[in-house]
């Protein structure tokens, strides 16, 4: 368990963090620690995995979400603002050009 070598390991938090819920033996081994690490390691232990008991593959479960259902109304208001909008443009173009024309 080493929540609390976290901040003080000289590899950095993310390698002890990538071994987090396995067995970190092998990773321990390869990375060639020194005496005095491995005499740290007995403050840490906590002890042997069974790896009987260890699946040996994880199984992705997705999360269940509610069915989306589409609005109707909103696709309904869309088409009218589509019809609206250039027409109102239009209008506000004409009115700006018949009050601001000089004689």
């Amino acid at each position: 368990h080493v929540t609390s070598f976290l901040e003080d390991h000289p590899g950095g938090d993310e390698i002890l963090l990538a071994a987090t819920g396995k067995d970190a033996t092998n990773d321990f081994d390869d990375i060639g620690h020194s005496n005095s690490a491995r005499d740290m390691m007995a403050k840490y232990y906590i002890g042997q995995i069974d790896s009987s008991t260890v699946p040996a593959k994880r199984v992705y479960v997705p999360l269940q979400q509610a069915p989306n259902i589409p609005d109707k109304s909103s696709e309904f208001l869309i088409k009218i603002l589509q019809f609206l909008v250039p027409i109102l443009i239009l209008g506000l173009a004409l009115a700006v050009r018949k009050f601001t024309k000089v004689d």
